[in-house]
């Protein structure tokens, strides 16, 4: 499969997930798809970034792909964490949350920052790769999409 379709599939499945838990019903086989998506998003990322790492692309690419690498690390974690419902009972005096609840805070603002790093690693590499950095354009005109090169 060709680096960029891994990147913008990771986007896709990312997107699953947001829908997969907004649905939720309590179902254990939403549990167990949001799990193996999650999983599937740990290895995208893995793979995209190695993907990245090994181009000529720009160094801001090459760090965003990281830490969307790391983000998905750390969302895995706090997922462990939930599933087993760790800190579900204690709660932090100072801002009556639970220690389950910021968990699940941190998941989530981990999820979200995810999607958006997928998106932009996604069309910064899609525009290096068809060296649209180098055209500039007339102000106010949209110009029309590039043709694919074949190969």
């Amino acid at each position: 499969m060709k680096l960029w379709m891994t990147l913008y599939a990771m986007i896709w499945v990312a997107l699953i997930e947001f829908l997969l838990v907004m649905t939720f019903r309590g179902s254990l086989v939403q549990v167990y798809l949001h799990i193996v998506l999650g999983i599937a998003i740990i290895g995208l990322a893995f793979y995209n970034f190695s993907g990245i790492r090994k181009s000529r692309v720009m160094g801001r690419v090459k760090r965003t792909a990281q830490a969307s690498l790391n983000l998905s690390v750390w969302a895995g974690i706090f997922g462990a964490i939930l599933f087993f419902d760790i800190g579900r009972t204690l709660a932090v005096p100072v801002i009556n949350i639970s220690i389950y609840g910021l968990i699940l805070f941190f998941h989530m603002i981990c999820a979200f920052a995810i999607i958006t790093q997928a998106a932009a690693i996604a069309i910064a590499y899609d525009m290096w790769e068809d060296k649209e950095f180098v055209k500039e354009t007339e102000p106010g005109t949209v110009p029309p999409n590039p043709m694919q090169q074949k190969g």
